[in-house]
């Protein structure tokens, strides 16, 4: 056979060989991996958009009305408190909760987030004290305007804001449109809850003198050592 027959053979096999040698490691490439940190749980809805489900009116007295609508939970401004309090199942320790919260009108907190911590309690306030405090109530005995937690935002009325809290034994991290605000660590510290929202326990959101809109309320499991997100520099 010619030469040239003999390197015209051997190019066309190659393009052939290397097929087949991609078409075994290919599958390899693309298997999951079994080993590292496990992928994120999905997220389980607390609000169908459709009706309020086990979320109740929290009877503070002087509340305003609650109504859901084109997929969100309303509450309207009270006398001071008003919101809604979670009559279901849920988890004391290793959870992320998560909703869309917005401020319609007033001009104090839209988002009074309370929720279990073990056997105590912790509330996240959003946009309280005069519409721009963010911080948790209580560390120590002292409220969300006066502990380490403290952050002041400028919020935009009618804004969505993505709020997300997670509690692991050793912490309650939070964060406001995956931003991280607050990594607040437990040990050696007391956490409380103010007595005005005692009726939001175990797990409530509430308002102050303000009209606020809420969505895509939702949980998840969470591992102690797993991280919502960075810290920011």
């Amino acid at each position: 056979m010619p030469a040239s027959a003999l390197l015209l053979r051997r190019d066309f096999r190659l393009p052939r060989l290397l097929a087949v040698g991609l078409t075994l490691l290919l599958p390899a490439a693309l298997a999951p991996a079994t080993g590292g940190a496990e992928p994120p749980v999905d997220w389980r809805p607390l609000f169908d958009g459709k009706e309020l489900g086990q979320w109740k009116p929290t009877p503070f007295g002087g509340e305003g009305d609650v109504t859901v609508a084109d997929g969100v939970l309303r509450i309207a401004m009270g006398a001071d408190l008003s919101g809604v309090t979670w009559k279901g199942d849920f988890p004391k320790q290793n959870f992320e909760i998560a909703l869309e919260a917005r401020r319609v009108d007033g001009s104090d907190f839209f988002c009074g987030l309370t929720f279990p911590v073990g056997t105590s309690s912790c509330s996240l306030i959003v946009g309280g004290w005069g519409g721009g405090v963010v911080g948790l109530s209580s560390i120590d005995g002292e409220d969300a305007a006066n502990n380490a937690t403290t952050k002041v935002f400028s919020f935009t009325a009618d804004r969505w804001y993505d709020v997300r809290v997670r509690v692991t034994p050793d912490r309650i991290v939070c964060l406001l449109d995956d931003e991280r605000i607050i990594d607040q660590p437990l040990a050696g510290h007391e956490l409380s809850i103010r007595a005005e929202v005692v009726p939001s326990q175990p797990l409530g959101i509430s308002t102050y003198a303000t009209t606020a809109e809420l969505r895509k309320i939702r949980w998840r499991p969470a591992a102690q050592g797993d991280d919502p997100a960075p810290p920011q520099p």
